[in-house]
């Protein structure tokens, strides 16, 4: 009997996260680049969203919006009711060994970097902001080394500096060379941000990007909520297209669908060949620049461009 029943019973059928880094190195290579181009378009559309909300306003709210997209994934979507366990909704709760990671990346990519580029927005320009933008593939690499003891090939390193420069060379050059109080906010921005990817990064390879930048976001709440309560009260709101696109955008696109995909790349390749990616990042918000802000560009961008392919080439094909 018991031969017979367990023969006829139904098979049972292991249910298995295939974390971030299913689908190979090819398309972790397309994850990271699509979150290139969202972030891109982060500059540009604060830029707008600064147009009717004031700095705090825009960055709290922002992030509110992230959070419940976030928050409603992490109810929607997870593991089947009897792989459930511990959860909060359908989606297991973060291991107590993960929550200082999880912090990092609330304070460097939910609320360190977007504040702090926002300040420096009021005065700066996109282009010269992108300079920030420029070295944090760098930045994010040396502090991936530290963090998780990635040690690239000295190749790699090579590139990685010489991609650097030339968009560094090249966003000064757009921006007139000239430094502005808005740079302390910039380089501050730089290595918060890096920091919040090394920590993302690392934490994307034992859990689902989503989640990653999920559980941040709403771990945040308790402090943008009665920032922006605070805020809208302080600050005028005017209601635009432009305010409206570019806080949308920042919500949706920057901080919350874009990370997603990023930090699933940098679980698939690692975190300093994802990082190098970013490399053209610059220039494509200075394409989104003119097209939406109306900027001008010179005739230096074409040839610059094609410098940091070259370099985002090697570094991807340099071994660690």
């Amino acid at each position: 009997m018991r031969a017979q029943s367990s023969a006829t019973a139904p098979p049972r059928i292991a249910v298995t996260d295939p974390g971030p880094a299913v689908g190979g190195r090819s398309l972790g290579t397309l994850q990271a680049a699509l979150g290139v181009v969202a972030f891109s378009l982060t500059f540009p559309a604060t830029a707008w969203g600064l147009e009717g909300f004031g700095p705090w306003s825009l960055i709290s709210v922002r992030s509110i919006l992230a959070a419940v997209i976030a928050g409603g994934c992490l109810l929607a979507v997870g593991l089947p009711p009897r792989e459930r366990g511990r959860a909060w909704g359908r989606v297991p709760l973060p291991e107590r060994r993960h929550w200082f990671g999880l912090a990092v990346v609330g304070a460097g990519v939910v609320l360190g970097f977007p504040l702090l580029t926002t300040l420096a927005l009021r005065t700066s320009t996109t282009a010269h902001a992108a300079v920030v933008v420029g070295l944090l593939p760098l930045t994010t690499a040396l502090l991936s080394a530290l963090r998780v003891g990635s040690r690239p090939s000295r190749g790699f390193w090579i590139a990685a500096l010489a991609g650097a420069a030339a968009v560094v060379a090249f966003t000064v050059q757009q921006s007139g060379g000239a430094l502005t109080a808005a740079d302390a906010y910039l380089f501050a921005a730089l290595l918060v941000c890096a920091a919040g990817y090394t920590e993302g990064g690392r934490l994307a390879r034992v859990m689902p990007g989503w989640q990653v930048i999920g559980w941040a976001l709403v771990l945040c709440l308790p402090l943008t909520v009665p920032m922006a309560a605070v805020a809208l009260s302080f600050e005028p709101v005017h209601l635009t297209a432009h305010s409206v696109s570019g806080l949308l955008w920042v919500a949706v696109g920057s901080q919350f669908l874009g990370l997603v995909v990023w930090y699933r790349g940098m679980a698939a390749i690692g975190i300093p060949k994802a990082s190098q990616l970013q490399l053209a990042q610059p220039l494509l918000t200075l394409v989104w620049s003119v097209l939406l802000l109306g900027e001008h560009l010179t005739v230096a961008a074409p040839l610059t461009a094609a410098a940091v392919l070259v370099c985002i080439a090697v570094t991807q094909r340099a071994r660690g």
